[in-house]
């Protein structure tokens, strides 16, 4: 199906609703005040359209719904088990599947198995967790983005691409004994969910081969980094999704998954590999700290969704759809003169928060800033990408803002329509006419690690 008309068809029927959370503005002046300039911490009844994740908040099909009601919950060896292990073996090729509770949870285990002190994992760019997993054992987390993947302004085909040539000078000054993996993020979250190209996949698999070191897939939203490649890079066009998505895996000697994303689930994830001896470790912590092999923390039900999710993800129809989406809300932007990661994502929409504000020092959070201000006059939630989620002291105490200042609107899987999207337009456009009065904020205590989440603050004076 090719769509040549303005509207953007959602391709499935709305089978059940839930109602939005209709307030006024001083209602979420109050609940702002009382969670401290955290998103995190408002109530969700108290949020019109909500764009702090696409993690595990998409709606999910009527074929899923039924696969739960079938779902096998025995401790050990259950049928919705083998369902799940056979979906994944045949879309990544992978020997071992463990399944886990979300993606984080593979990224603890597998990092707890192979990382450490005086190790390096290097990658396109590591998101928030996978960072502070990585970090967590000791071990430093490198990203090596290409150059234009921060000219926010200047539209590329694929941002989300690793620098092959610094990758290598880094290789050879640390030495690829000190560095157990290279993940690909696929596509890039934390530069605007940028599609990774299949030459720049295979430049990075021919770097680790020659250096002996293993490549792995962070491939939460494989399909739409498949999709992208359809679109956008020479020789693919013709090329079914499918197909694409299988010669990304077969790059890889291993994957993980937060299956809240792209597997259109509300949880679960897995780790799949075919090194046994990692996979060994691998399964003492999983039965140590998520379940057993068989189920990892998961319910039947929820592994018969996510074996399901795997193959209706790879519908060009849904995924022309989606990536149309996350276009149309970056382009009414763009209108407005929001300053945006450019192109869209394929998640949803980066605003440059830096461009936007910049009378906001990044000393005082100007994408949290915008975030909260987006809230505060439409009921619209993102998620702040900059400072507060990245920002650090050095050794020296120093404070060292973040390289990038971004809001993330990242739409839910199959949950809001055209006309929502147009309201988040709407708003925006209303808040560049306004951006002037946007105040910066200040920390009132925030935890050294994955700050944001939890972090008070308040209104800078």
């Amino acid at each position: 199906m090719e769509w040549n008309w303005k509207t953007i068809i959602e391709p499935f029927k709305i089978k059940s609703v839930e109602p939005l959370g209709i307030t006024t503005r001083a209602e979420r002046e109050t609940a702002l005040e009382q969670a401290h300039y955290n998103l995190f911490n408002i109530r969700a009844e108290k949020v019109l359209i909500d764009l702090l994740t696409d993690s595990g908040t998409g709606a999910m099909s009527a074929a899923q719904w039924g696969g739960i009601m079938v779902g096998d919950e025995s401790y050990a060896g259950a049928r919705s088990y083998y369902n799940f292990e056979a979906e994944i073996k045949d879309l990544t090729g992978f020997d071992e599947v463990i399944p886990v509770h979300q993606g984080r949870a593979a990224e603890k285990i597998l990092f707890g198995a192979i990382a450490g002190r005086g190790k390096y994992i290097i990658s396109n760019s590591h998101f928030d967790t996978t960072r502070a997993n990585v970090e967590f054992t000791g071990a430093e987390a490198m990203d090596f983005p290409v150059k234009e993947a921060l000219d926010f302004d200047k539209p590329a085909p694929f941002k989300g691409n690793a620098d092959v040539a610094a990758m290598e000078k880094f290789i050879k000054e640390k030495g690829a004994k000190n560095i157990p993996l290279c993940v690909m993020t696929v596509t890039n979250n934390s530069l605007g969910g940028q599609p990774v190209s299949m030459e720049n996949l295979k430049a990075v698999r021919e770097l680790c081969n020659k250096h002996g070191i293993p490549m792995f897939l962070d491939c939460a939203r494989f399909a739409e980094n498949a999709y992208f490649i359809k679109l956008r890079e020479k020789g693919w066009a013709g090329c079914p999704v499918r197909e694409i998505a299988e010669q990304m895996f077969e790059l890889a000697d291993g994957a993980w998954m937060s299956s809240k994303k792209d597997a259109l689930v509300n949880i679960g994830g897995f780790l799949a590999l075919n090194n046994k001896e990692w996979s060994a470790k691998a399964r003492q912590m999983l039965i140590l700290t998520e379940g057993f092999n068989t189920y990892g923390g998961l319910a039947g039900r929820d592994l018969e969704a996510i074996a399901i999710g795997l193959r209706e993800v790879l519908d060009e129809n849904y995924l022309q759809y989606r990536i149309r989406s996350s276009a149309y809300l970056g382009e009414g932007l763009l209108k407005h003169g929001v300053p945006i990661i450019n192109p869209p994502g394929g998640h949803g929409v980066y605003v440059n928060a830096k461009k936007f504000l910049p009378h906001i020092k990044p000393q005082q959070f100007p994408a949290q800033a915008l975030a909260c201000s987006l809230y505060l006059e439409g009921g619209i939630r993102g998620v702040e990408i900059g400072t507060l989620m990245f920002g650090k002291r050095g050794k020296d105490g120093a404070f060292q803002a973040a390289p990038m200042e971004l809001v993330r609107l990242a739409i839910p899987r199959r949950v809001y329509t055209q006309s929502h999207i147009d309201y988040v337009i709407e708003v925006f456009a209303w808040l560049a006419k306004r951006k002037k009065s946007i105040k910066g904020l200040e920390i009132v205590e925030a935890p050294a690690i994955l700050p944001h989440f939890t972090a008070k603050l308040k209104l800078a004076k």
